[in-house]
């Protein structure tokens, strides 16, 4: 349930709003227990997502470090080559009809 959160400082580009936003709305969701929450409670589900999304936002900016920015692509390669490795290929060609 948590597969969008993920490391958002240090990037080059920066994290987008849109990104920081859906870490955010996972992190509610896994909190609440909600993926989808009812009419009573979404004035506080979503203000719960805003709340932590300025947080997030507010720590990002506050962070300092020394260290060179991680570049994007190269991280979505790495990532995608543990994947890789920890779930196999998906077979080439192969027709499921």
């Amino acid at each position: 349930m948590c597969r969008n959160i993920r490391t958002l400082f240090n990037f080059d580009p920066p994290a987008t709003e849109l990104e920081i936003r859906d870490a955010a709305l996972q992190f509610v969701r896994k909190l609440s227990g909600f993926n989808v929450p009812s009419r009573a409670n979404e004035v506080a589900f979503n203000a719960a997502v805003a709340g932590v999304a300025d947080e997030a936002r507010r720590l990002i900016a506050a962070l300092v470090t020394s260290a060179a920015p991680k570049d994007r692509a190269v991280e979505a390669m790495r990532a995608k080559a543990r994947s890789a490795s920890r779930f196999g290929t998906p077979l080439e060609g192969r027709d499921d009809s």
